[in-house]
C-alpha cells in the first residue's frame, strides 16, 4: 500500500460523514497518474503554490493601496490568513483539511492589482464584466502556465462559489468563504487602527460585547461559535447572535473604511491607472506579452486586456504606467 492509499483510507476511517474524500473526488478535466505520497487535494494545494499567480498575491493590494508599511496585510497575507481560520474550523469539524487549504489559497489567486478598486474598474471597462473570483478560477483552468493548473473539480469549484450568493457544493468550500469573511473583518480592522483611520472606542460596542475586545479574541469568539453550531450537521452555520455581530461589524467597515472619503483621491489615481493601460493595450495588443496576445486571438482583445491587467502586482501596474505615459528624467549637460 503507497502512501497515498493509507492517507486516503485514513480519511475514509477519520473524517465526518459529511466531509469530501480524496478517494472521491469528481477528478480533472485532463487526468493524470496517481501520486505514491500524496492525495489529490494535496496535489491541488502545491499546485497552487508553486504557481507564479501565487506569488504575485504579496505585491497585491488588500485595503491599503502599495503598502509602504512591514506590518499591513497584503493579499498574500490575507490568503494564508484565510487558511489559517479555514484549516481550525476544518479540523475541528472532522472535515478535509487538504481541500479546504487548496480552496483558501487559491480562493484569491484573480484579484486585480489595487485590490477591490481594480476589480471595481475592470468590472467597467471589460464588457463581460468582472468578478475576482471568476477570475481566480479562470486562472487555475486557462492562465497559469497557458494551460491553467488542471485541478480536482471540489477544489474549482470552492474557488468559483468563495463569494457572493452561491455556495460551494463543498462543506470544506463553504467553510472557506466564512473563514474569508472572519480574516478580513477582522485584519481589515487592526490595519485601519495601525493606520490611525480607526480606534478602539468606535467601534460598534454591541459587536464588541459578543466578540470580544481584542483581535484574538474576535477571531476565536467567530471560530468556536461555527464549530459549535456546525458539529453533525451537513452545513456550516454561525449562531444568531453571533452572525448579527460579524454583520454589524461588516457594516461598520464598509462605512468607515472601505468607503470613507480617505480613500477617494487614491481610489482616483488606481483608477486612472488602470483606465489608462486598458486604453493603450486595447489599441496595441501586440505590445502585451505572448501568452496574452494569443488570447487575444482566441477571444478578443477585450479579455485578453483584462486577463493582462488583472494579473499585475500593483507596483508593476505602476511601473508600467510610469514606463508609457510618463517621460524619462535626464541629466542636464
Amino acid at each position: 500500500m503507497t502512501v497515498r492509499e493509507m492517507l486516503e483510507q485514513a480519511e475514509l476511517v477519520n473524517l465526518s460523514e459529511f466531509a469530501a474524500k480524496s478517494v472521491h473526488t469528481r477528478g480533472r478535466a485532463r487526468p493524470i497518474s496517481p501520486d505514491t505520497t500524496r492525495t489529490e487535494f494535496q496535489r491541488d494545494r502545491d499546485r497552487v503554490i508553486h504557481s507564479k499567480g501565487f506569488r504575485r498575491l504579496q505585491f497585491k493590494t488588500q485595503v491599503f493601496l502599495a503598502p509602504e508599511g512591514d506590518h499591513y496585510r497584503t493579499r498574500l497575507t490575507h490568503t494564508l490568513e484565510v487558511a489559517q481560520v479555514a484549516r481550525t474550523i476544518a479540523r475541528g469539524l472532522r472535515l478535509n483539511e487538504d481541500l479546504t487549504e487548496a480552496i483558501a489559497l487559491a480562493h484569491d489567486l484573480g484579484h486585480t492589482p489595487f485590490g477591490h478598486i481594480g476589480e471595481r474598474t475592470l468590472n467597467e471597462l471589460n464588457p463581460g464584466g468582472f468578478k475576482h473570483y471568476h477570475q481566480s478560477l479562470r486562472m487555475v483552468d486557462k492562465l497559469e502556465g497557458g494551460q491553467g493548473l488542471n485541478l480536482t473539480w471540489e477544489v474549482r469549484n470552492g474557488i468559483g462559489n468563495h463569494s457572493g450568493s452561491l455556495q460551494a457544493a463543498s462543506l470544506e468550500g463553504r467553510v472557506v468563504a466564512r473563514s474569508d469573511r472572519i480574516a478580513y473583518i477582522n485584519h481589515d480592522i487592526d490595519d485601519a487602527m495601525r493606520a490611525g483611520l480607526l480606534s478602539a472606542d468606535q467601534l460598534p460596542q454591541d459587536a464588541i460585547a459578543v466578540l470580544g475586545q481584542t483581535h484574538g479574541e474576535r477571531i476565536d469568539t467567530m471560530i468556536t461559535d461555527i464549530i459549535r453550531n456546525s458539529q453533525g450537521r451537513n452545513e456550516i452555520l454561525s449562531s444568531p447572535r453571533v452572525q448579527e455581530a460579524t454583520d454589524s461589524m461588516r457594516a461598520f467597515l464598509f462605512e468607515h473604511v472601505y468607503q470613507d472619503s480617505w480613500r477617494s483621491e487614491e481610489e482616483q489615481k488606481c483608477d486612472f491607472i488602470l483606465k489608462r493601460l486598458f486604453e493603450y493595450f486595447s489599441d496595441a495588443p501586440e505590445r502585451m506579452p505572448a501568452e496574452f496576445l494569443a488570447i487575444a486571438r482566441e477571444e478578443g482583445v477585450p479579455r485578453a486586456v483584462t486577463d493582462f491587467i488583472a494579473s499585475m502586482t500593483d507596483r508593476y501596474a505602476i511601473r508600467l504606467f510610469r514606463q508609457l505615459f510618463m517621460p524619462e528624467a535626464f541629466a542636464i549637460l
